[in-house]
């Protein structure tokens, strides 16, 4: 499953931007305030959008002012997402999925002014409508199976929803005869933000269950107990892999005290006792919680991290970078929003989008369309020090 492209019009800071060709590994630099994280909050409000409305959807992301808020200022029109997404369905071949929403308001109320599903069952043509809504009502194919090959034999069924500011993939991304609303909604529900802060993972933590890491990482005892209890190959992988990142650590462990509380230990080879979580670098935490969420059991489809070189040792930043390239090779994908010429230089051409604020709207721009940066990376160049020199223009470092 991955993203190829996301088309965004009136949301917010985004007056009409296009990213086209995403790779798995995604990252995204630009100065504070260009819309790093409102790139992220997409998923976070389709999300949203899926488990309640888009009146509390919207409310969520723009507060009181819901709707006027996430609209781009002084725009007017349907604020408008579209999301082509590549995966692999029941016919076990690729195919990509188109997903497109526009939201406007009606007397004062936010509704679905269109909603589309389209996708090709065939090698060739137009993309067939699986869904297509309007305000509420519209049709949806009832009988998506192998066996039809022609468009002409599809079953439309005419749908009402209760209310119109309701997603129609609300309810088929129930039913596993629609597998394009299957995936599409598996990425939405399934998707990952993570905000790692150490302060929030040193602390003990009060005796619980927990399978993945939150997005701040406060469970991260909790996460590496059951790893160890119930994937203990996973959790060795894990130990092997921070051990092959900071050299000295032998041992991690949870431990649950007699007040039921949770402590995380480490052990150090030069050392006897091993010591408490509170007594270990900030950069060897902060690692092993990005390993703990990169080797999840189960793997998050789409995993967007913010700004991972906070309160990490320089020297791990190339580390990390191969850690996540490394997830996204085995059929996940990751976006990363980085200030840092040491990660960047950890990356490819075709890895980078610059996001740059004009005139109050964000433009992207993606690396591999350069010609100076494609000339210099062919030299040898690293994608670090270029950005540091200033080559990215207007998204100065």
């Amino acid at each position: 499953m991955q993203v190829e492209s996301i088309r965004l019009k009136n949301f917010r800071s985004f007056r009409e931007i296009t990213l086209r060709d995403i790779p798995r590994f995604c990252v995204l630099v630009g100065a504070n305030g260009t819309g790093k994280s409102t790139l992220f909050s997409v998923f976070a409000f389709l999300r949203d959008a899926m488990t309640t409305n888009l009146t509390a959807a919207l409310g969520k992301l723009g507060g009181s002012k819901g709707f006027s808020e996430v609209r781009s200022r002084n725009t007017s029109g349907p604020i408008e997402i579209e999301i082509k997404l590549r995966t692999v369905l029941s016919s076990k071949k690729s195919q990509l999925i188109t997903y497109e929403l526009h939201i406007d308001e009606v007397g004062g109320r936010p509704v679905v002014a269109r909603e589309i599903l389209k996708y090709r069952r065939g090698s060739s043509g137009q993309p067939w409508h699986f869904l297509d809504f309007s305000n509420g009502v519209g049709e949806a194919v009832t009988n998506e199976l192998d066996s039809i090959s022609d468009e002409t034999d599809l079953k439309r069924e005419q749908q009402k929803l209760k209310s119109p500011d309701i997603l129609a993939i609300k309810g088929l991304a129930q039913f596993e005869r629609f597998p394009a609303v299957v995936a599409l909604g598996n990425l939405i529900e399934n998707w990952h933000l993570s905000d790692f802060h150490i302060s929030r993972a040193r602390p003990e933590v009060e005796a619980g269950y927990a399978e993945h890491l939150s997005r701040e990482g406060e469970n991260l005892s909790l996460v590496i107990e059951y790893l160890f209890k119930q994937h203990h190959d996973i959790f060795l992988t894990i130990l092997e892999r921070l051990q092959a990142r900071v050299p000295g650590v032998t041992k991690v462990e949870a431990k649950t005290t007699e007040e039921g509380r949770v402590l995380l230990k480490f052990q150090d080879g030069s050392f006897e006792e091993p010591f408490l979580a509170r007594y270990v670098s900030d950069g060897t935490i902060k690692m092993l919680a990005y390993l703990v969420l990169l080797y999840d059991p189960i793997p998050h489809p789409l995993l967007c991290v913010e700004e991972p070189e906070n309160q990490l040792y320089p020297s791990l930043l190339w580390d990390l970078a191969e850690e996540f390239r490394s997830y996204a090779e085995r059929g996940g994908q990751v976006f990363v929003t980085s200030h840092s010429p040491d990660f960047l230089n950890a990356v490819n051409l075709n890895e980078v989008f610059w996001l740059v604020k004009e005139n109050g709207y964000t433009t992207i721009h993606r690396a591999s369309d350069d010609a100076q940066l494609k000339k210099y990376m062919a030299e040898g160049d690293q994608m670090g020090y270029l950005w540091k020199e200033g080559l990215f223009q207007g998204a100065n470092p």
